[in-house]
């Protein structure tokens, strides 16, 4: 399975690193995790009580590399972490997804 391009893979890690502000980064991030030719971004939230320990990571988004085409498809998570294609955008350049996210007409994404 060929790996993502570099270029895409840095664009989409540029994009979530100043998602969240450096004051709030003991409560909050954005991490994204590559596996093959897919980039997960987890919505990652700081123990929020003291005898909580561990950070919670809920999945916001899915970018799937399909290097027939070549090309990116968007997808989303149910509440049973599922993963389902975004049908409103076409799979298509990583720019024209990250557009794509941070709008989230649907709220599907970041709610």
């Amino acid at each position: 399975m060929p790996s993502p391009p570099d270029i895409d893979l840095a664009k989409i890690r540029k994009y979530f690193e100043g998602r969240v502000p450096a004051e709030l980064r003991d409560e909050a991030r954005i991490d994204v995790t590559v596996r093959g030719s897919v980039v997960t971004v987890f919505d990652c939230r700081g123990p929020w009580h003291e005898s909580l320990t561990e950070w919670s990571k809920v999945p916001v988004a899915q970018f799937r590399y399909r290097a027939a085409d070549p090309t990116w498809a968007l997808h989303w998570a149910d509440r049973n972490d599922r993963w389902h294609r975004q049908d409103e955008i076409e799979p298509g350049c990583v720019d024209e997804l990250l557009a794509e996210l941070h709008t989230d007409p649907t709220g599907i994404f970041w709610g």
